[in-house]
């Protein structure tokens, strides 16, 4: 089951318009964009579509109050969808939907979609860095900073949800769609990386009372450090609150910083994750502050070492 990871994720929300704007502020591509909802893509073509909850569109919601509809995954070729497609139907109903695609719901009711990728290739180089002792990255006279950059997500990354049961969550992705433990936090719930990625993980599990169910935030990939920072100050520029960050992970040692979002959930910038293969051993943490951050910056306004410059006393006139 060569599944790739996310390429959709399907909300229905309750201010069609504040979510579209959200998305295209956040960066992505607006594909279709409307007062009935939208479809909003990274530089790969995975992305997300939002619709109002009552759109008879949408497939039916979680029992709890969860805007998140539907995530569909990516698989490497028609053998791999026929191989879940045939796995599923053992113990539960799996609809063939007019695109080709499958949809099915996991053991904690979160409608999943399968179809065969439908990622475009791209080609971009990363975050360019020098440091001594090292070959030259960046060539002489290339400026590392650009004010006027567009800074575009590259590909959806990973889905965080909130689940009643992680343990059994996780053997359902595990045993039954193939994924791998990549790494864990004790009492909380598993990092999972599909067969077809080496991604550190495209869905983190966290257990939690049942009337939270859903999802906890979702992240795109961008090109390196210097673009979550970019983004995101440019986020909290049009008037966006920051939740946590930035900062760096250590399982995963991604770069993150998450904001509040209209969609139900937080939503991340990430970059620089790490790739595991099926060597790996998975580590096990408890969660804690020590264990999910290596350090931790706020964001604030813009200040010299100077300081700010002195007021202006008022001359009364």
């Amino acid at each position: 089951m060569n599944i790739t990871g996310p390429e959709t994720l399907v909300f229905g929300v309750t201010d069609v318009k504040s979510c579209n704007q959200y998305l295209i502020d956040y960066g992505l591509i607006a594909v279709a964009s409307s007062e009935d909802g939208g479809r909003f893509e990274a530089l790969d073509g995975t992305g997300v579509e939002i619709a109002h909850r009552d759109s008879s569109a949408l497939p039916p919601g979680l029992d709890t109050s969860s805007m998140l509809r539907k995530t569909v995954y990516g698989v490497a070729d028609a053998a791999s969808l026929r191989a879940i497609g045939d796995e599923l139907r053992k113990d539960r109903e799996v609809t063939a939907l007019s695109d080709g695609s499958l949809e099915a719901v996991d053991d904690m009711g979160f409608m999943l979609g399968f179809q065969v990728t439908k990622k475009r290739a791209f080609s971009l180089p990363a975050e360019a860095i020098n440091a001594p002792g090292a070959p030259v990255q960046r060539a002489v006279n290339i400026i590392g900073v650009d004010d006027s950059v567009v800074l575009t997500p590259r590909t959806l990354s990973h889905v965080v949800l909130f689940v009643p049961d992680a343990a059994k969550a996780e053997a359902f992705y595990v045993k039954r769609l193939g994924f791998k433990v990549t790494d864990h936090f004790d009492g909380v719930g598993p990092f999972l990386r599909p067969q077809g990625t080496l991604d550190h993980h495209t869905l983190f599990l966290i257990e939690t009372p049942p009337f939270l169910k859903g999802c906890e935030h979702f992240t795109f990939h961008m090109g390196g450090p210097t673009e979550v920072m970019q983004a995101g100050t440019r986020f909290v520029e049009k008037g966006y609150e920051s939740f946590w960050g930035p900062g760096r992970h250590r399982f995963g040692s991604n770069w993150f910083w998450y904001f509040n979002s209209p969609l139900g959930c937080h939503v991340e910038y990430d970059a620089d994750m790490d790739l595991h293969d099926d060597t790996w051993d998975a580590r096990h943490a408890p969660m804690g502050a020590d264990a999910s951050q290596l350090f931790l910056f706020q964001h604030r306004e813009k200040w010299a070492p100077g300081g700010p410059p002195p007021a202006v006393k008022s001359t009364g006139q």
